[in-house]
């Protein structure tokens, strides 16, 4: 049994003990009918529907819901709900029902607001590591070459793809090439006949200024050698009834999957990226799937629950400083990059960024990246796709000043020159406070404190808790994106103190402000 795995047993045994003393168990329905208070349940891609103002149920017993989750309810009356296992969590008529395999679910008021409920949540359960992810995933733009290139990753494209970036004016930064790099799930080299040469690929990319992650996945296909390699050492989760590797059921195909509680799994995975590493100068990963949805089912070496796969996979990116997760468990105060899953190319889905972001900062997830902009799903690109160019340019600009922003497709093939201008104006929004942004994240490595933050976490109890649409980076940053189509007006809620916006206006607030915004202007808003 693996090292980590082995501290998560004795956090487990550490956490019931604590039960005894700072808190008490839940009993499993619990009433929260307390007038007007406010409650965010961890389930990051339901964070636009926070905080709860109807009926709701969540299942994360083996569910992951393709995002983020953290075992935790937060109120802005200071109340803390946690559980070191997953549950089903039924919000009705303002009752929790929770239905655990477990019965170890923490319930305590340790204050009266929703950042003290957070801070103590925070300092308990998973505290700050005081580490982070690189710098350069908050200091410059991020590139993907997935929806240029989909299923057709090709050394000669990708670098054609990165010559654009900085013949169009943007600023080199990371680059992740997508899946399809390799030869096969698995088989984790290059394909010779896409990437002749790698080396002098990676070599040419890093000469440019980028640095470069790779598309990686716990899956391996069943008609490679290294397959019938890793069968041979009883590696992979197991079907219950044969014992033989489960064939899991994923968005291209079956394959097994790897059983990460498996010393044998585990192994060979981390050889396979050191290899990477070593031999093409690789400098970090984006760990696609681990969605706990894949391990449900299978039976494991150390007998782990899949949403502990989840937290497993996870971890090893702990061992990569550029890393990305899409999916992850019980991961809060861990210096990883967390993206939004998947957003459709929709001004519906824009309005979600906010809001699942905010919350991934209260779920102690601070370094987090919104999707990519314009939208995440390549068919909305792709053929005779409409392309909304509004909507890119009011992407860019909402992505501009959150912890990360991350381009894939490319705006210089879909834009005419108007709106390419303004995108790049939303980079340039960007670089002004890079300094500001990468500081505060580093304080939130040191105290756990999110990054991006909920108008209510900052000005708690000021009719600020169903604000969806703006947000704070740290304690001096306000920023009023315009997340609406042909919008041109919108109200900005000031909170107290005295702020300078990007016009050079001072406004003293609290007070609430009605601004004229052209398709060329980002709201924000600096403390004085």
């Amino acid at each position: 049994m693996n090292f980590n795995y082995l501290k998560s047993i004795w956090a487990c045994i550490i956490f019931l003990s604590l039960l005894s003393l700072y808190g008490c168990q839940a009993d499993k329905k619990v009433a929260v009918d307390k007038g007007d208070t406010k409650w965010w349940v961890g389930v990051v891609s339901s964070g636009h529907k926070m905080p709860l103002t109807s009926n709701i149920e969540l299942e994360t017993r083996g569910a992951t819901h393709w995002n983020q989750v953290q075992p935790l309810i937060l109120s802005n009356e200071g109340d803390v709900i946690f559980s070191e296992h997953p549950m089903k969590i039924t919000y009705k008529n303002k009752t929790f029902d929770f239905e655990s395999d477990k019965d170890s679910i923490f319930q305590k008021k340790v204050g009266g607001t929703l950042k003290d409920a957070y801070l103590y949540a925070s300092k308990l359960f998973f505290p700050p590591s005081d580490n982070m992810p690189n710098e350069l995933l908050f200091t410059a733009p991020q590139f993907n070459t997935w929806i240029e290139l989909t299923y057709n990753q090709n050394q000669t494209d990708i670098l054609n793809y990165a010559r654009s970036i900085i013949d169009n004016g943007f600023e080199p930064g990371v680059l992740m090439i997508d899946d399809t790099w390799q030869k096969s799930y698995g088989q984790w080299e290059f394909d010779p006949v896409k990437f002749p040469d790698p080396e002098f690929m990676i070599s040419s990319l890093h000469k440019m200024g980028f640095k470069v992650m790779l598309w990686i996945a716990p899956f391996v296909s069943g008609d490679i050698p290294q397959y019938r390699d890793l069968k041979e050492k009883k590696a992979f989760l197991k079907h219950p009834a044969s014992n033989k590797p489960l064939m899991v059921e994923w968005w291209n195909g079956q394959s097994a999957v790897l059983d990460l509680s498996n010393p044998v799994d585990q192994k060979w995975f981390k050889s396979q990226l050191e290899r990477l590493v070593n031999k093409y100068n690789v400098d970090g990963f984006k760990f696609d799937a681990g969605d706990a949805e894949f391990y449900v089912g299978g039976d494991s070496y150390a007998n782990v629950t899949a949403n502990q796969q989840t937290e497993l996979y996870a971890q090893i990116g702990l061992d990569y400083s550029l890393n990305e997760f899409r999916a992850t468990w019980k991961m809060g105060g861990k210096a990883l990059a967390q993206r939004l899953s998947d957003k459709d190319h929709s001004w519906e889905d824009l309005e979600k960024l906010i809001p699942q972001m905010n919350l991934l900062g209260i779920m102690g997830y601070p370094f987090s990246c919104p999707d990519l902009i314009g939208g995440g799903q390549y068919l909305s690109f792709e053929g005779e796709a409409k392309i909304d160019q509004e909507l890119i340019v009011r992407s860019a600009q909402a992505h501009a000043l959150m912890p990360m922003m991350q381009f894939s497709v490319a705006p210089w093939r879909i834009l005419d020159p108007e709106h390419l201008k303004i995108v790049k104006e939303a980079t340039d929004i960007r670089k002004k406070f890079k300094e500001y942004i990468l500081e505060t994240a580093k304080n939130s490595a040191r105290t756990g404190e999110p990054i991006m933050r909920h108008m209510e976490y900052e000005y708690p109890h000021m009719g600020y808790a169903m604000v969806k649409d703006q947000f704070l980076i740290g304690e001096n940053l306000l920023v009023a994106p315009i997340i609406k189509k042909n919008s041109k007006m919108r109200t900005v809620f000031i909170p107290p103190g005295k702020w300078r916006d990007n016009q050079g206006h001072i406004l003293i607030g609290p007070v609430v402000h009605e601004v004229t915004v052209e398709l060329d202007t980002l709201p924000y808003y600096s403390k004085i």
